[in-house]
């Protein structure tokens, strides 16, 4: 009687545990699903997602420097120059997530000052 009742129980737990995973995986996304995550896919394109570092913002002299002296220190990392009325700005590296970008400020903090991480896009 022991064994029966072993066995139902396992058979449950086996069919219970298929039909959930079963469920998870027959989902389908609605029209307003699909489209909102196609409006999301196109202004991420637009507009850009993800994090930068920033080193330096002020004069375009010091700018300058900042920049080549970082692509001497680090020169597998991608460095731009921007200009926004009026100051110029030094950002170096396009990461997905912040926790990255942060991770990456602390090893130029040893060369850098006054290192800042800013959402692209914005």
């Amino acid at each position: 009687m022991k064994k029966v009742f072993n066995f139902c129980f396992l058979m449950f737990l086996f069919l219970f545990g298929t039909s959930i995973s079963f469920a998870q995986n027959n989902t389908e996304m609605s029209e307003e699903v699909q489209h909102l995550l196609e409006k999301k896919k196109n202004y991420n394109k637009l507009v850009g997602s993800g994090y930068t570092i920033q080193l330096y913002n002020g004069n375009e002299r010091d700018a300058k420097k900042t920049l080549a002296l970082f692509k001497v220190e680090f020169p597998e990392t991608k460095a731009k120059l921007l200009y926004e009325t009026p100051d110029w700005k030094v950002q170096v590296g396009q990461y997905k997530v912040k926790l990255d970008a942060d991770r990456a400020s602390l090893l130029f903090k040893e060369e850098f000052e006054n290192i800042i991480v800013v959402p692209l896009g914005k």
